[in-house]
């Protein structure tokens, strides 16, 4: 008889064996996580097994801090990672405790948006550790490639306070 594999890892949401290791070094870490629509981030800590979502944020909330609402389609791009980035790098207090980036199951492609939200992360304080030239360049972070451009430096301000 064959041995089936668990759904989640037929469906390619969960690789268990990552997980598995995760969750023995007992660190936190920054889970980041793409939608259709938007991306989402957490502070999360396990203990024991279980997952703790210290706080989140998603990319909607950019738009409080002055993303134009025109420009909405555009939350999970880019410069839109940056600043989530950025967002939750600013509300970590325990910049000693280097977390460990959770991406998942998501393909890490050098200069995506995975590695603009680490630069995002890298720029607010935590001392992560990263290789040259993995980062997007500064006018793609900036958004100069977007069609609608956005106010970047008056909402990086904003984030940043």
């Amino acid at each position: 008889m064959e041995k089936v594999d668990k759904r989640r890892r037929r469906e390619g949401k969960t690789d268990y064996s990552r997980r598995i290791k995760l969750l023995k070094s007992e660190s936190s870490r920054i889970v980041f996580r793409k939608t259709n629509r938007y991306l989402i981030a957490q502070y999360v800590k396990s203990k024991e097994a279980k997952d703790n979502i210290e706080f989140g944020f998603d990319s909607k909330t950019l738009l409080n801090y002055g993303w134009p609402e025109k420009a909405a389609g555009s939350l999970k791009s880019v410069p839109a990672a940056y600043l989530l980035g950025m967002l939750i790098g600013k509300k970590i207090t325990d910049k000693k405790n280097i977390p460990i980036i959770d991406v998942g199951m998501l393909k890490t492609v050098h200069k995506s948006r995975i590695y603009a939200f680490i630069k995002g992360l890298i720029d607010s304080g935590i001392k992560i550790k990263s290789k040259d030239g993995i980062f997007p360049d500064e006018k793609r972070i900036r958004g100069e490639h977007l069609k609608t451009k956005i106010p970047f430096e008056e909402i990086k301000s904003k984030v940043t306070k």
